[in-house]
């Protein structure tokens, strides 16, 4: 009897089933909208009960009237950070999921800066002090819904992030577990014991009772029936958050191997092997995933403004009809002709981290053309990735072999070149189009054993295109010298 797997893909704005065949090929599909709560400015909620009832509709809805004839197995990635606190004994939320982008929890970041813990924390977690991150939340919940602290003290509370949420829910609140990537986030979490960190707990004065069970990502989730789908329950089997589901999915195995998915910014995750190191300024250091008894970490940053600049020239500048056709006109010239664009929208993000600057173009003359400046905002985008691999791997201490790349504008010829020139290695988009999905199936394999090495992995995926260090190397290290004058003369002017 054949084996199914569905991924379920629970994402911030909808939660998403994928049916694949054994060999990775993709059956069916189905998404499902949730609703976005935003009480007050700055905060983001989720009905986390609502996220619930869609990803079991979800699942149906890719499951046909023939599962009879298949054995199934179920798998799950999901957005990290967003954390739920609920009542074990009514298995209910005391109150909305606070979501990764709520700031509810800004005070009680500051209030812990303050009180200097923020080489604690970094050391311990690997990451950041900020509300972005799950341990503020909770703290918020504990401290500000009536009764949940002493409710939680009394050991009747549960906490986790959507991936714990679901497998306890599918589970019958049979299984009360985590894996260690989502556990990576929560500031609460010892990337170097794999456990939870009774300092950060007591930091943030969250029972330790609270906290589920953090194992492998290839770990046993339990089982499910799921509502009564399924006659007989099927495994709960590979469980991550979803950029550690893209950086298995992209068969990012080893160190060195790292992977951008482009969009409206731009996620960069490297994976910098079995030893966890601090991360350069502003970046974090997370479990990147852990499977067939390997823990691998990984660098990550996020950039503010890549997809966003070219809609943002052709919104509002409307220097071309539609984003798509960027390239066209950027290639009509054969350099950016001195033209540089720092796209500092929202300030500078890492590695420069200057909040206050504000977006720039310079280096204009009488000749400059539309072309060149459309030209400097697509270069814009492979420069400020390549400051992000260059503040990992320098810092990781090892060499970037290949970075692998989603999203939409990796359909822009000349922008993947140009990414290849400038770092040196080759930029490698491969065909699978759901990476964080195809990257929680790729772990199910490991959990049932259907993979017993990376390399067996990695063979099933196929490369869609590949670019490849050219002849305009030099020209490329020239303009990112450039590059990186005008982000200086911009930070030092501001």
């Amino acid at each position: 009897m054949k084996t199914r797997v569905i991924s379920v893909d629970q994402s911030t704005s909808a939660t998403k089933a994928f049916l694949f065949e054994e060999d990775g090929t993709l059956v069916r599909r189905a998404s499902i909208l949730h609703h976005q709560f935003y009480p007050r400015e700055g905060w983001a909620e989720h009905d986390a009960e609502e996220i619930y009832r869609n990803t079991v509709c979800a699942i149906k809805r890719v499951v046909d009237s023939e599962k009879d004839a298949c054995r199934y197995s179920l798998c799950i990635t999901n957005q990290r950070e967003t954390v739920v606190v609920w009542d074990k004994r009514t298995g209910k939320p005391v109150c909305n999921a606070v979501v990764w982008q709520c700031h509810r929890g800004a005070q009680i970041c500051d209030d812990l800066k303050a009180r200097g813990f923020g080489q604690l924390v970094q050391e311990r977690s690997g990451l950041l002090i900020d509300p972005y991150f799950s341990g503020s939340g909770v703290k918020w919940i504990l401290d500000n819904v009536s009764g949940a602290r002493k409710d939680a003290e009394e050991g009747n509370l549960l906490m986790g992030n959507i991936d714990c949420w679901l497998v306890w829910k599918l589970t019958g609140g049979s299984v009360h577990a985590t894996d260690y990537t989502n556990a990576s986030r929560t500031m609460l979490f010892n990337i170097h014991t794999l456990d939870w960190d009774p300092d950060l707990l007591e930091m943030l004065s969250v029972p330790a009772s609270m906290m589920p069970k953090a194992i492998s990502c290839d770990g046993d989730f339990g089982c499910t029936d799921v509502e009564g789908l399924f006659d007989e329950p099927i495994p709960i089997a590979g469980v991550l958050g979803d950029s550690h589901g893209a950086l298995a999915g992209q068969m990012c195995f080893t160190a060195g191997l790292g992977k951008v998915t482009y969009g409206t910014g731009s996620s960069v995750m490297v994976n910098i092997g079995e030893k966890a190191v601090p991360a350069p300024r502003g970046l974090v250091t997370s479990v990147g995933f852990a499977a067939l008894g390997k823990v691998f970490y990984a660098f990550e940053g996020n950039i503010h403004c890549t997809g966003a600049t070219i809609a943002w020239l052709a919104e509002e500048l409307r220097l071309m009809d539609s984003p798509a056709e960027i390239e066209a006109v950027a290639t009509s010239v054969p350099d950016n002709g001195g033209v540089y664009f720092v796209p500092a929208f929202a300030g500078l993000g890492a590695p420069w981290w200057k909040a206050d600057a504000r977006a720039q173009i310079s280096g204009l003359s009488l000749g400059t053309g539309r072309a060149h400046v459309c030209r400097a905002a697509l270069e814009s985008i492979a420069f400020q990735v390549t400051d992000l691999v260059d503040a990992m791997t320098g810092r990781a201490g090892i060499a970037l072999k290949e970075l692998r790349v989603d999203g939409g504008p990796t359909r822009n010829r000349f922008l993947m070149q140009f990414q290849a020139d400038l770092l040196g290695v080759p930029v490698e988009l491969s065909e699978v189009e759901d990476a964080s999905a195809f990257g929680a199936f790729i772990i199910n394999g490991f959990a049932r054993g259907k993979w017993t090495s990376f390399g067996q992995a990695a063979s099933i995926c196929s490369v869609q295109d590949a670019y490849r260090p050219s002849e305009g190397v030099s020209a490329a290290h020239t303009a990112y010298a450039g590059w990186q004058k005008a982000v200086n003369h911009l930070i030092d002017n501001n």
